[in-house]
C-alpha cells in the first residue's frame, strides 16, 4: 500500500472508479453474500465505501476493512446488474494487491507458498498423489471438498492429425485432479473436426487465483510463461471458466501488445464448439434432463454463457435454475478461505436445483463442480455429457 502527501493509504484504485458507483443499490440482490448476511458491508456498495473511506478520508486498512474484502468471492455478479458499469472486478483486484503489497501477513508465506506449487506442474502432480494416498489412508477430511484423487494420470493423448487446428489449455489444477474432463473434451473437439495441441510446460498455471490473492506480480509472471507455450495465431480453447476469464483478460494485467494478440485467440471451448455442433453426431436414445450451473467467471466476466445451452441442447433437456445466475460459493479458493461463507452461499444453489427437479448438474469450472459435488449433487462438465452422448452413438452403430 502506497502512503499519499496527505497521509492516506491509496490502494491504487482509480479515483474515477470509485466515484462511478451512484450507491443505487441495484446489484444487491445479486450478491451472494449480501444475500446471505443481509449486511451492507457484505455488498458491492459496501465495500466500494469501504473503499472510499480508506483511499479518500483516511480511515486505516486494518482487519475489518479486510474482513469485509475478503468476504468478497469477485463473481461479479454485481458488474452484469450495474446501470452505471462499475468495474467492480478491477477495484477489488486493485485493493488486495495493495493489502499484499503493504502487509506481508495479509498473504502469509505459506499462502504464498501453495499458490507458487501451482505453477510448478510435476511438483503440483507429485503433491496430489500424495494426497490421493492420504484420502485412502482416511487422512484428509471429506469437508475440504476435495473429489477423489487419482492415483496414477493416463496421459492426454490427441489422435487426429488433420483438421481444424487449436490449443487446448490445461493448467494447474484441473490437470492434476481432473484430467478426464480434459479427456472427455478432447474426444469431443477432435470427433468436431479439430487437430489439437497440447502447451508445453510453461502454460502450468493461468494466474487466476494469484490475482484473486492480489498476488498480481506473480500472476504476470505465469502469464508470460503461458503465452510463451501457446505460440502462432491458433484458437486457444479453454474447458475452465475462471481459467478462461484470466487469459482474455491478460492484455490488462500483461500490459503488451503480445498479451493483447494473445487474449483475442482465447475461446471458451463451448463458444469454438457452438457453431461446429452439427458436425457431431445426434443423441441415438433418451434425453436425460440436466440443470446448468453457470460458473461467474463465464456468464459475468466472459459474459459467453449461452454456447453452453446450444451445445449441451443438442444432447439433453437443459433446465434453467430460478436463482438468477447467483455463485455457488466457490470462487477459486474461497470455499477453502470462507468455508462458512461459501456453504451457505451453495445452500442457496442446491435449493434451486433441486427446485429444478434436474437429478444432474452441469457446470463449466473444477471449482464451481468440486464445490457442489462437495454438497451432495451429481456434476458433470458440459462436454463430459457431450462426450458419453457421442460415444454411445458410435457404440450402437
Amino acid at each position: 500500500m502506497r502512503t499519499q502527501p496527505n497521509g492516506r493509504v491509496d490502494l491504487g484504485i482509480d479515483d474515477g472508479d470509485l466515484a462511478s458507483c451512484v450507491q443505487c443499490g441495484l446489484c444487491l440482490p445479486h450478491c451472494p453474500t449480501w444475500r446471505v448476511t443481509g449486511e451492507e458491508t457484505a455488498s458491492p456498495r459496501g465495500r466500494i465505501s469501504a473503499m472510499r473511506r480508506v483511499q479518500w478520508e483516511g480511515d486505516p486498512a486494518g482487519p475489518e476493512f479486510v474482513a469485509y474484502m475478503d468476504a468478497c468471492v469477485q463473481c461479479r455478479g454485481c458488474e452484469t446488474a450495474c446501470p452505471a458499469g462499475v468495474p467492480f472486478g478491477r477495484m477489488m483486484e486493485r485493493t488486495r494487491e495493495s493489502l499484499a503489497g503493504g502487509m506481508r501477513s495479509y498473504q502469509p508465506r505459506w499462502r504464498r507458498m501453495a499458490y507458487g506449487v501451482l505453477g510448478r506442474h510435476r511438483l503440483l502432480l507429485a503433491l496430489s498423489t500424495g494426497a490421493a494416498v492420504a484420502q485412502r489412508a482416511g487422512l484428509v477430511s471429506r469437508r475440504l471438498g476435495l473429489p477423489r484423487l487419482p492415483l496414477r494420470q493416463s496421459p492426454l493423448r490427441p489422435t487426429a492429425t488433420t483438421g481444424e487446428p487449436v490449443w487446448l489449455f490445461t493448467g494447474c489444477v484441473m490437470d492434476a485432479w481432473m484430467r478426464p474432463t480434459h479427456a472427455a473434451v478432447l474426444r469431443v473437439l477432435e470427433a468436431a473436426g479439430a487437430a489439437v495441441r497440447l502447451p508445453a510446460g510453461g502454460a502450468a498455471c493461468c494466474g487466476a487465483l494469484h490475482v484473486h490473492a492480489g498476488l498480481t506480480g506473480d500472476a504476470r509472471t505465469l502469464a508470460r510463461r503461458v503465452i510463451a507455450a501457446l505460440p502462432g495465431d491458433d484458437p486457444v480453447l479453454v474447458d475452465s471458466a475462471g481459467c478462461g476469464a484470466a487469459l482474455k483478460d491478460y492484455a490488462h494485467l500483461a500490459g503488451t501488445a503480445e498479451a493483447e494478440r494473445f487474449a483475442d485467440r482465447v475461446q471458451d471451448v463451448h463458444e469454438w464448439l457452438a457453431p461446429r455442433i452439427d458436425r457431431l453426431p445426434a443423441a441415438p436414445g433418451p434425453r436425460p434432463v440436466v440443470a446448468v450451473q453457470d460458473p461467474c467467471h463465464l456468464r459475468h466476466v466472459q459474459r459467453s454463457h449461452l454456447p453452453v445451452r446450444t451445445v449441451l441442447a443438442r444432447y439433453v433437456d437443459v433446465v434453467e435454475l430460478d436463482d438468477e445466475g447467483l455463485c455457488c460459493g466457490a470462487g477459486g479458493a474461497y470455499a477453502a478461505l470462507q468455508p462458512d461463507l461459501a456453504r451457505a452461499v451453495r445452500a442457496r444453489k442446491i435449493e434451486a436445483v433441486a427446485r429444478s427437479g434436474a437429478a444432474t448438474v452441469a457446470s463449466a469450472n473444477p471449482g464451481c463442480a468440486m464445490h457442489l459435488a462437495a454438497g451432495g449433487l451429481t456434476v458433470h462438465h458440459p462436454l463430459e455429457l457431450v462426450d458419453a452422448a457421442v460415444r454411445e452413438d458410435v457404440r450402437g452403430r
